[in-house]
């Protein structure tokens, strides 16, 4: 059988640690791994022996890769890469024509590279798209340019206070007070790019779904699969079939570990916002105030430029700092899974990006949501409003608002209501990768469907 798989890895590490797992994964059940993927934000070689590494350029600057519109970046990195990336592939097929062998069997390649389409289909490649978001975000995210032709959007005035509740019938669970920050952040620019993500994953053999499970998106896998009309493999989560396999493009500080073992069970509130979330420099004093008032031991995650106009911590007041240290800790990165594993852990503050929030359904942890960016909003409403296993943060960042929320997940009786619900929904999402279970089945109709390329 041919059993060679192309992997065109993202940048971003929110998709490149999927990306890998799903590689391990595979190359577990028999298949041979090539990564392709760009200079920036690499992945690193020598972590996985076992894997080919091939490098493209990516043609952009080194200011063009440090903007803030993601979207335009997107787009940028799809127009450079193209060519580089079609070379790469047409030479090594064509060494294989030339050697007398044939074992390039298929290209996954993350959803956000929508050049694949017309390149796959001139080499005659199978190709699948690979989807590191929640499968209700991914397939709500289509409908917003839809609403916006139809000129249901943007809102006409502002939304009462008797309707801030309201459900948005056309993606649930947002409420219509959150369309605000989403449209904030609408373009035409998206709203094209969204079009052609759709067109190429429509045109695929086949989607797959590396961080989702039945038991975490069960109606939006079953209308998903009526939209799309190609076959969906929700495989996740996938870190749990090979744990402790985050392929981290940031150095953690294991110090931290050591800092854990000394607290008490349950009794330290872990904060991280992720590999992109920013935040002003007053947002992170609000939330180091807000935890030292707590009074909770807190183990604080400040990724090196994450503060706007701020290297690291330095604006951290020396007063504050005094206080940090007797209750907390501060790091530039931490080893997150293991930290959620850890048994000192009893609340996760998070942005709530999808990875982030698996991870912490996965261990059982429940969550404080701050999300910064509007998927991470659709993730939180589903924490706090559905599963109801978090507590939602609203409106502006205040150490009042922190200090409350510590107190109430870790102190109060109704975090121990969420716990016991958490501890359910994560029994549930455990069970869906063990033998039988809705994701292991759903890898297998993927290893199966591999197969007959």
């Amino acid at each position: 059988m041919a059993n060679e798989w192309f992997c065109f890895h993202f940048r971003y590490k929110a998709a490149s640690t999927p990306m890998i797992q799903l590689a391990m994964i595979l190359h577990s059940r028999g298949f041979s791994i090539t990564v392709i993927h760009t200079r920036f934000n690499a992945p690193k070689p020598s972590s996985h022996p076992l894997f080919t590494f091939l490098q493209i350029p990516d043609g952009l600057s080194e200011a063009e890769t440090r903007t803030h519109d993601v979207t335009l970046l997107l787009t940028r990195l799809n127009r450079s890469c193209e060519s580089p990336f079609r070379d790469c592939l047409t030479k090594l097929l064509q060494s294989e024509t030339e050697e007398g062998k044939q074992t390039i069997s298929c290209l996954i390649h993350d959803a956000q590279w929508i050049f694949t389409q017309s390149l796959a289909q001139s080499l005659n490649l199978p190709r699948m798209v690979l989807n590191t978001y929640k499968v209700s975000f991914f397939h709500g995210h289509f409908i917003l340019p839809h609403l916006r032709r139809q000129r249901l959007l943007p809102l006409q005035g502002p939304i009462s206070n008797s309707e801030q509740d309201d459900p948005v019938e056309e993606f649930p669970p947002l409420r219509k007070k959150d369309l605000s920050q989403i449209l904030d952040e609408e373009t035409e620019l998206l709203d094209s790019y969204s079009d052609k993500i759709l067109e190429t994953t429509k045109t695929s053999s086949g989607l797959i779904f590396v961080s989702s499970c039945e038991e975490l998106d069960q109606d939006s896998l079953s209308q998903a699969r009526q939209d799309f009309k190609v076959p969906i493999y929700a495989i996740g989560p996938s870190h749990n079939y090979f744990p402790g396999s985050s392929s981290s493009l940031f150095t953690p500080d294991d110090t931290c570990i050591q800092w854990l073992d000394k607290q008490e069970d349950k009794s330290v509130i872990y904060v991280s916002f992720g590999s992109l979330a920013n935040m002003s420099r007053s947002e992170l004093i609000e939330i180091a105030w807000g935890l030292s008032n707590s009074d909770q031991p807190f183990l604080l995650v400040v990724r090196v430029g994450s503060v706007k106009d701020t290297e690291w911590i330095e604006t951290i007041p020396e007063e504050l700092m005094e206080r940090i240290k007797e209750k907390g800790k501060i790091v530039k990165w931490a080893p997150q899974q293991e930290v959620l594993k850890h048994r000192a852990v009893g609340g996760f503050l998070t942005h709530n990006g999808w990875n982030s929030t698996v991870e912490s359904v996965c261990e059982g942890v429940p969550m404080i949501c701050l999300p910064f960016v509007w998927d991470q909003l659709l993730n939180a409403r589903f924490v706090s409003d559905v599963w109801m296993v978090g507590i939602h943060l609203e409106g502006r960042i205040e150490r009042n608002v922190i200090d409350r929320a510590v107190r109430r997940l870790l102190l109060e009786p109704e975090g121990e209501v969420i716990r016991e619900r958490m501890k359910l929904l994560m029994e549930k999402v455990r069970r869906s990768v063990k033998q039988n279970g809705s994701a292991y089945r759903s890898l297998e109709h993927l290893v199966d469907r591999l197969s007959s390329f």
